[in-house]
């Protein structure tokens, strides 16, 4: 498959965008060194069908009718990088800007979310080693939070389709009902003001949670889950892009 035909194939397509509002900012966080992945370009800048990995998160916002921007989170080190080898690799039609990382992802995301326009009314976090995204998807969680006032966001899950089993060092001591569970995944779409303050408030108190619904929930946020495809899969080792690489090549070839 050559370098140029997927992104062809895939900016083609884009969902109808009669009567859907452009109201959200997506933050894309593509930081991380990706030391678990073992390449020493990182794992976001892995080529994966003909496209640098972090290329296919881009076009599936790009592709979203309720997005109006995107910000790009990375290593003000890797910003040339970002623009020549992956930003002028695709023809994308919403603007893109970038912000410097922090020195973890939830600094990363902060130092995003200072970067989205304050008109814009929900924002939408995304790890760009999840390349699987699908635009349908990020479209069902912001209509999940554009539709209830009640809620502060809205995440894309999967349920938990494995025995979980509670230890304490090597002893099983509990074997939980897997059906209150769920794998959290992105994006998750909050309110643009509710998310900021979790992240202040958290920053202030020296909270680090585990994603950003956790500090939402923290200060009293509603959040809902939006069940989503297993295929989802964030890329942390490399056996990871071999499946990304299988589920994308056959995605498209339909």
């Amino acid at each position: 498959m050559g370098a140029g035909a997927p992104c062809a194939q895939a900016c083609a397509q884009r969902i109808g965008t009669e009567g859907l509002p452009a109201d959200t900012h997506a933050v894309i966080v593509a930081g991380g060194t990706g030391e678990r992945f073992g390449d020493p370009r990182g794992k976001q800048f892995v080529e994966l069908c003909g496209l640098p990995l972090m290329c296919w998160s881009l076009i599936a916002f790009d592709r979203a009718p309720s997005v109006a921007g995107i910000v790009v989170v990375c290593s003000p080190d890797r910003a040339a990088e970002v623009e020549k080898d992956v930003l002028s690799r695709l023809s994308l039609q919403k603007p893109v800007t970038l912000a410097p990382s922090g020195a973890t992802r939830q600094a990363s995301v902060l130092s995003g979310l200072g970067a989205v326009l304050r008109e814009r009314e929900f924002v939408a976090v995304h790890d760009a080693a999840r390349p699987l995204v699908e635009t349908p998807m990020i479209e069902r969680a912001v209509a999940e939070v554009r539709g209830d006032d009640s809620l502060a966001g809205a995440i894309l899950a999967a349920r938990s389709v494995d025995t979980l089993k509670l230890v304490e060092g090597t002893t099983i001591v509990a074997t939980p009902d897997r059906s209150f569970y769920w794998c959290a995944q992105t994006p998750q779409v909050f309110r643009r003001r509710v998310l900021l303050a979790a992240h202040k408030a958290a920053a202030r108190d020296d909270y680090q949670g585990t994603d950003d619904a956790s500090l939402v929930e923290r200060i009293g946020g509603r959040v809902r889950v939006v069940e989503c495809s297993h295929d989802n899969i964030k890329v942390t080792v490399p056996e990871d892009l071999a499946i990304a690489e299988a589920t994308l090549e056959r995605r498209l070839l339909m």
